[in-house]
């Protein structure tokens, strides 16, 4: 599988003495192939989010293209990239994501909820909690976790229906040392069984766990290595 950027770009409207938008992303390549973890590090507002959710489909850029296997995303109809997305994409979302109505076992399983059945998924988020530590929360209400907590189970979410193409956000904040490692070697051992990663961080903490590494710097994207 693979995901083809092709001179995405990107701006928001910010009014400012200079200009009357902020140009985020600025003409941006990028190949995101499977069996490999693509890093992009950068401070906070350097368009690395921004560039994550228009390759995962989720955010419509303002030019370029996003093909996947040579099919343009933002060509599709709604209903058929939400589709294409649940089957193909795993998202780790900045931020506490989930349903607050849901334990945290129902959230996990959210996923094959929507599009399948839920109960053929139920051992697989089990292993997926225990994998990420947090098992023994599997009933608990997300009132309950901590922000870390929380994060260990957007990732485990994120993997449920085993991805072609995982998009992590920011996937180890809130997390000590020991569930960074664990999520991040979750992460590489996706990528060995062939899924695609694309891994967004503030600094390179995954420098041992990605193939190619890249920047983000006032909306340019640039090769680290």
């Amino acid at each position: 599988m693979l995901l083809n950027l092709m001179g995405i770009s990107k701006k928001y409207y910010r009014p400012t003495r200079e200009s009357s938008h902020f140009e985020a992303v600025r003409s941006c390549d990028l190949q995101i192939q499977s069996g490999r973890v693509t890093e992009i590090i950068g401070r906070s507002g350097s368009g690395k989010s921004t560039l994550l959710y228009m390759a995962s489909g989720l955010l419509l850029p303002d030019s370029g293209k996003v093909l996947l296997d040579e099919k343009d995303l933002y060509a599709m109809g709604d209903r058929e990239l939400s589709l294409l997305r649940n089957k193909n994409f795993g998202v780790i979302p900045q931020g506490q994501t989930g349903l607050f109505a849901l334990t945290v076992l129902e959230n996990v399983k959210l996923p094959a909820t929507l599009y399948a059945d839920g109960d053929d998924y139920e051992e697989r988020a089990l292993n997926l909690l225990d994998m990420v530590g947090i098992r023994h929360l599997a009933h608990a209400r997300l009132n309950e976790l901590s922000g870390g907590e929380m994060r260990r189970m957007a990732v485990a979410r994120a993997l449920l229906l085993e991805p072609g193409i995982i998009f992590a956000d920011e996937p180890t904040d809130d997390l000590d040392d020991e569930n960074t490692k664990s999520v991040l070697s979750l992460l590489r051992s996706s990528a060995d069984r062939g899924a695609a990663v694309l891994l967004v961080t503030h600094e390179s903490e995954a420098r041992n766990y990605a193939d190619s590494i890249y920047r983000m710097d006032g909306g340019n994207l640039l090769p680290v290595s």
